[in-house]
């Protein structure tokens, strides 16, 4: 067997390569005066029978049985015995072989196949060491040169798949394309320098110009364009399309790169998508981001678990973490806040806090915690559904300000400061002129009659019950507000009733007891009427008695 070496070539130049002279340690046929060759005296022009042919000494030299072989060179196809349908072209050109149905042309092409068949190697050293290696193509200086026992391998370009063993199913297009390959199987390498590094990795595809060129153990990556992916060392199942795509990209998987430069400065970060030119441009760590157009995310560094949609959206968040931007421009000035939501053009682009949902709405600075959907000014109405006819047992108010904020008043005292009695601060609502109206066509159509106060009206009377506008005009009443000042006039009302009925009943008590009294009285009389009638009527009596008992006058004349 003739053993073959080109020494470390990885990190050499081609310019070195190119004048690198290939020792070959070559088994020499001395041929002895007794030394008789297989073949028959030759026919004319080196043909033989059974369909072989042979030119050059040494050629198709052990030739038995073997049919429609074809050997042009020193010692082409020198110990092949049986093999059949063999072709060489070339100084030792399939020299041991004794398989069937290869083909080498170049120098020491396929020079120690043994008993590997289905292979063709074209070019200089190419397939020179294959053994039991099966249906390669090596088409190239030096292609497939360190091939043992590898099956359907497929190396086209100067040194592709140069240190491939024993990997199979690979295919390398290109000068250098997975030129350290060794074991690595089912990789697909199309480009210059594409898959240069790769050693044992499977599964991966490089279409493109040192795409994945560090890659050694890293599967299932995919890489189309010129560097793309060109970092990753053990990085597994990404994509990179686009010139610099994932470029430094080391052990980073999971990722999605679509687009010149995208996450081109990602190193390890995981399960990142980028569509579009110079997306997560600057991601290094960060992992779970989505980034979909150009500049999408383009500043973010370590931020993870974000979505941005749309030209420069979230263009300069860094660390922000699960925010979702969709809208060109939308939350493009986030640096560092968390969880913010903005739909949208333009929207959220003020927001640099925390929590925060804009919708139709450019935000306002440092604000968190917050629910901006439309534009003041822009949307004039809203319609909401599923409100009407629903019930809301423990429910409250909700109330619009001038600026569009909507909330509830609330009444706890944790609220509030300066509580005390409102006393006559409610009389000023007996100035107040309830009116019936109609609003205009504009507002209601159907011109229903309405009950209530007119704004400039109730200002005149107290300016805290009224509620402004933008413009700071008188917009609408604060009904809740009459309604409590209302209560307290009934209170007090109420409270008043209640004395004046108390003394009432303390005035009807005092009749009745005087009542009582002048019937008692009455009685007394009566009774001491009847006494006086009776003493009246006994002395009556007595005076009669007395007169009945008087004697008789005398009359006594004196003389």
């Amino acid at each position: 067997m003739t053993t073959l070496h080109l020494g470390k070539s990885i990190g050499w130049s081609p310019l070195r390569l190119a004048f690198l002279l290939i020792p070959l340690v070559l088994t020499c046929f001395a041929l002895s005066p007794t030394a008789q060759a297989q073949l028959p005296p030759p026919a004319p022009d080196g043909g033989y029978p059974n369909g072989n042919t042979a030119e050059g000494d040494g050629a198709l030299f052990s030739l038995t049985t073997g049919i429609n072989n074809t050997a042009n060179g020193f010692n082409a196809l020198n110990a092949n015995t049986t093999g059949d349908s063999n072709t060489a072209n070339g100084y030792q050109a399939l020299q041991s072989n004794t398989g069937i149905r290869n083909t080498a042309v170049g120098y020491a092409a396929l020079a120690n196949n043994t008993t590997g068949d289905r292979n063709t190697a074209t070019g200089r050293a190419a397939l020179p060491n294959n053994t039991t290696g099966a249906r390669n193509t090596a088409d190239g200086q030096d292609a497939l040169f360190n091939n043992l026992t590898g099956n359907d391998n497929a190396a086209t370009g100067h040194f592709a798949l140069f240190s491939n063993t024993a990997g199979n199913n690979n295919t390398a297009n290109g000068n250098f394309a997975l030129q350290g390959n060794t074991t690595g199987g089912d990789n697909t390498a199309n480009g210059f320098n594409s898959l240069f590094s790769n050693t044992t990795g499977s599964d991966n595809t490089a279409n493109g110009v040192e795409a994945l060129f560090s890659n050694t153990t890293g599967i299932r990556n995919t890489a189309i364009g010129f560097e793309t992916l060109f970092s990753n060392t053990t990085g597994i199942r990404n994509t990179a399309i686009g010139d610099f795509a994932l470029f430094s990209n080391t052990t980073g998987g999971g990722n999605t790169a679509n687009g010149d430069a995208a996450l081109i400065s990602n190193t390890t970060g995981t399960a990142n998508t980028a569509n579009g030119v110079e997306t997560l441009v600057s991601n290094t760590t960060g992992f779970s981001n989505t980034a979909n157009s150009a500049n999408a995310l383009a500043s973010n560094t370590t931020g993870f678990q974000n979505t941005a949609n749309g030209d420069a959206a979230l263009t300069f968040n860094t660390t922000g973490n699960n925010n979702t931007a969709d809208g060109v421009d939308a939350l493009s000035n986030n640096k560092t806040g968390d969880n913010n939501i903005a739909l949208g053009f333009l929207a959220g682009v003020n927001l640099t806090g925390n929590n925060n949902i804009d919708i139709g709405n450019e935000g306002v600075a440092a604000e968190s915690n917050t629910i901006r959907i439309g534009t003041q000014g822009t949307q004039t109405a809203t319609y909401l559904a599923g409100i009407t006819g629903k019930t809301s047992p423990k429910g409250m108010p909700v109330f619009i300000n001038a600026s569009g904020q909507l909330g509830t008043t609330t009444s706890s005292e944790r609220f509030k400061d300066a509580i005390k009695p409102m006393d006559k601060a409610s009389e000023v609502i007996l100035a107040l002129k309830p009116v019936t109206f109609h609003y205009k066509k504009e507002l209601d159509p159907e011109s229903i009659p309405q009950f209530g106060l007119v704004a400039e009206q109730v200002e005149k009377v107290n300016p805290d019950l009224v509620v402004r506008d933008g413009d700071g005009k008188p917009y609408t009443v604060r009904y809740e507000a009459v309604n409590a000042m209302l209560l307290n006039e009934f209170l007090k009302e109420h409270k008043a009733f209640v004395e004046e009925h108390g003394t009432v009943r303390e005035l009807k008590s005092t009749v009745a007891q005087q009542e009582a009294t002048i019937a008692q009285l009455k009685s007394g009389m009566e009774a001491l009427t009847a006494t006086v009638r009776e003493q009246a009527t006994q002395i009556q009596k007595v005076s009669t008695q007395l007169q009945a008992s008087k004697p008789a006058t005398q009359v006594v004349n004196n003389p």
